[in-house]
């Protein structure tokens, strides 16, 4: 076996081709590869994309983003920045130039948007971390991204059940969350 630093696994990763259908991350130096979304999260991917207006952002999905100094390439459910900030082209986005990042949870990504994609966003320093969980109707609302590596974390933390609004105080929205479907079919979890 083959030892590889973290720049030889990022060249790695950027020419690796997932199958077709399959979204694949790279989060602290492990590939993730997920199967398509479930319905309920391609309707609260719309609803939300929906509701940010297009005048002062953009909501891009699964936009593969860089993050100094982080051996990750995550791709969020919605990346959320200034049209004026966005580079004319390019796969990687820098972290910098987000102003939020949107995860929908679903069955297979628990761990991963609550406690592993949460640290790897703070140490990239996106504002705002805005997690969608349908399995437990809420959404948890991460800001004041502090820290480096794996100690990084958001420091103010805001839970908001389903059919209450999320204030987005960084992109000046107030989300309508009425529309959120679920999966009541999934057994709850314990995070945040």
């Amino acid at each position: 076996m083959t030892a590889v630093d973290e720049r030889g696994l990022a060249k790695c990763f950027d020419n690796f081709e997932p199958p077709e259908g399959v979204k694949a991350e790279l989060l602290r130096g492990v590939v993730v590869m997920m199967a398509g979304p479930d319905l309920v999260h391609n309707l609260i991917a719309l609803h939300t994309q929906r509701q940010i207006p297009l005048e002062r952002w953009y909501p891009i999905q699964t936009q593969d983003v860089s993050i100094a100094g982080e051996d990750s390439v995550p791709v969020p459910d919605l990346v959320v920045a200034a049209p004026d900030a966005l580079p004319g082209s390019g796969r990687l986005l820098p972290s910098e130039l987000i102003t939020a990042v949107v995860e929908i949870v679903s069955k297979s990504s628990v761990l991963n948007d609550y406690l592993v994609k949460r640290s790897i966003y703070a140490a990239g320093k996106i504002p705002t971390y805005l997690i969608v969980d349908p399995i437990m109707a809420q959404c948890v609302l991460l800001t004041d991204p502090a820290g480096q590596g794996d100690d990084a974390n958001y420091l103010s933390q805001h839970v908001t059940k389903f059919g209450d609004p999320v204030r987005l105080e960084a992109l000046g929205v107030e989300l309508d969350t009425s529309e959120f479907g679920t999966l009541p079919e999934v057994r709850p979890h314990r995070y945040p």
